[in-house]
């Protein structure tokens, strides 16, 4: 009886094998498409935020030379004109 089970296990062993031998190359393929399209868009978005990095360091650095040389003539405080309020024309809107 107990040599019943174990042929019976042993065909669902060739099952699984078989299985495996068929399946695995199309998985592993799959996964290793995966895996290279993890590397193209990694290294995609690393070197286009790379370019954006020297593009705003290359900003930085020409808009602080233009800042050093704008003279500004005193630092005294400047005069401004107190705001005045506008009343509305109500002869105006009533019409």
């Amino acid at each position: 009886m107990r040599q019943a089970r174990k042929e019976g296990l042993s065909v669902l062993g060739m099952g699984a094998a078989a299985c495996v031998a068929c399946c695995a190359s199309p998985i592993l393929a799959i996964i290793g498409g995966l895996g290279l399209a993890g590397l193209a868009s990694t290294l995609l978005i690393g070197v286009t935020g790379l370019v954006i990095a020297v593009a705003a360091m290359a900003a930085l650095l020409v808009v602080g030379r233009r800042r050093k040389d704008c003279l500004v003539s005193d630092d005294s405080p400047a005069p401004v004109a107190a705001p005045t309020r506008r009343t509305a024309d109500l002869s105006r809107s009533a019409q």
